[in-house]
């Protein structure tokens, strides 16, 4: 059982082994490999992981650090992709650029997200055919590189028949803080959701058979957000990244979760993904941003420079603190996920996937986020009822920018991407569109395809 983690440099990838490595006999893993373009970088990070799985565990998995291909995947059995392209220079620029302009700024969302997905739909493609010439025939590759709704897209349309299940762990980390919330067992929650990527609501949430939707809206309604008291001290300072830490509870992440309370004070049926906010108060996201100082440099001020000053600690000393890297729900879902997969367990997921009659009042061919049984032969997706015109409105907008997105990659069609920026929500005009896609074209040239 070989496990390959494209984008081996990255923060999360520490993370991950570990919850790897502690599911072993389930997974029946053997060797982990790391494979990344960035040299320098991957070879720190694989330093640490070398730690995690011969000092820390002691659990005999091999591990394998590359920067080829070939040695990447030949007979690889899952392919964790967790690529960022560009890094966290370019996405700096994604957040920035769209905010000088009066436009949202944010990674995955509006247009940073577009300009991200650009940057990584061919690698993607790459790591698909890659995978498909040297990994084992019996192969899944498990993506959760990011903005996942427009990859999962340029999947559906350019690698139909490719091996892959496309995935978020947003959702999750939602259901982490509601169970902290209401101070219950997340392992106990079952819960109903629809949606696009990062685009979604909660429709029912279950603690044990009991619904406990009432009791959160109550929550949030008397604490105006959605977060416990013990998470609210953290946005004091933005340091933290201990495995007992909740990464989506810090700085900027503080107006998202206070937008939810807004959100439902508007629209109190269902409870939203906390990214809606980006969409439905983007006037007032761009109001308390700051475009000298975004979530990106949040990111590198903490995360990442915890992360590589305490590996140049261990590697100059030996000495090694556990509290620099995250372990927690990102990476359990994964290898969950890869378990299900595995052993054949029908356990229950939020996916990616092509609709095809699961939202009946969506295109068949929307790229939908739901929930589905897991088993050897992939998801089998669980049928929804038809949504409500507000949200499937919201949908439609967002999925057909998105798909235009694509194609406009694809045929290296400036129209179209510049259809796909006027059509999003975040964006006020059609000229403002124009502005914020011709300075992102200049600062992507090295990454994106031309447009014409």
């Amino acid at each position: 059982m070989i496990i390959t983690i494209v984008g081996g440099g990255s923060t999360f990838t520490p993370g991950i082994v570990k919850s790897i490595a502690l599911r072993r006999e389930e997974l029946e893993v053997e060797e982990i490999r790391l494979f990344d373009v960035d040299k320098e970088r991957q070879d720190k990070v694989g330093a640490l992981v070398k730690w995690i799985l011969d000092e820390d565990l002691k659990c005999g998995i091999k591990l394998t650090v590359t920067y080829d291909a070939k040695e990447a995947y030949t007979d690889a059995d899952f392919i964790f992709s967790q690529m960022r392209v560009g890094k966290y220079a370019m996405r700096e620029l994604d957040e920035k650029i769209p905010l000088k302009h009066g436009c949202v700024g944010q990674e995955t969302c509006g247009c940073g997200g577009m300009a991200y997905a650009m940057r990584t739909i061919y690698p993607m493609m790459q790591a698909i055919d890659d995978a498909e010439k040297y990994a084992k025939p019996t192969h899944w590759i498990l993506n959760y590189s990011n903005p996942a709704s427009i990859v999962s897209e340029a999947c559906r349309k350019l690698r139909p028949n490719a091996r892959i299940i496309n995935i978020c762990d947003m959702p999750i980390a939602i259901i982490d803080v509601v169970a902290a919330a209401l101070e219950i067992d997340k392992k106990d929650i079952v819960y109903d959701y629809y949606g696009l990527n990062h685009f979604g609501w909660f429709t029912s949430i279950e603690h044990k058979g009991e619904d406990v939707m009432p009791k959160l809206k109550d929550y949030i309604m008397k604490h105006e957000i959605l977060l416990p008291e013990a998470y609210l001290k953290n946005f004091k300072g933005l340091i933290g990244a201990g495995e007992n830490e909740n990464r989506h509870a810090k700085g900027s992440w503080y107006y998202v979760w206070k937008g939810v309370y807004e959100i439902m004070q508007n629209f109190p049926e269902t409870l939203p993904n906390t990214y809606l906010n980006y969409y439905l108060q983007q006037k007032e996201f761009v109001e308390h941003s700051d475009v000298t100082h975004t979530r990106a440099n949040e990111v590198m001020e903490t995360r990442e420079k915890m992360l590589f000053q305490g590996i140049d600690k261990y590697l100059s000393t030996g000495e090694i603190d556990e509290s620099v890297f995250y372990a927690g729900s990102h990476g359990d879902w994964i290898a969950d996920l890869a378990i299900a997969l595995k052993n054949d367990t029908k356990a229950r997921f939020l996916i990616i996937t092509e609709n095809r009659g699961a939202i009946p009042n969506m295109p068949f061919d929307a790229m939908v986020e739901v929930p589905a049984y897991i088993g050897k032969n992939g998801p089998e997706v669980i049928a929804q009822n038809e949504i409500p015109l507000f949200q499937q409105g919201l949908m439609m907008q967002q999925l057909n920018c998105e798909k235009l997105l694509v194609e406009g990659c694809i045929e290296g069609s400036y129209e179209k991407v510049l259809k796909a920026f006027t059509l999003n929500k975040t964006v006020p005009s059609m000229k403002v569109a124009k502005e914020v896609l011709d300075d992102l074209i200049e600062a992507n040239r090295e990454y994106w395809p031309e447009l014409k």
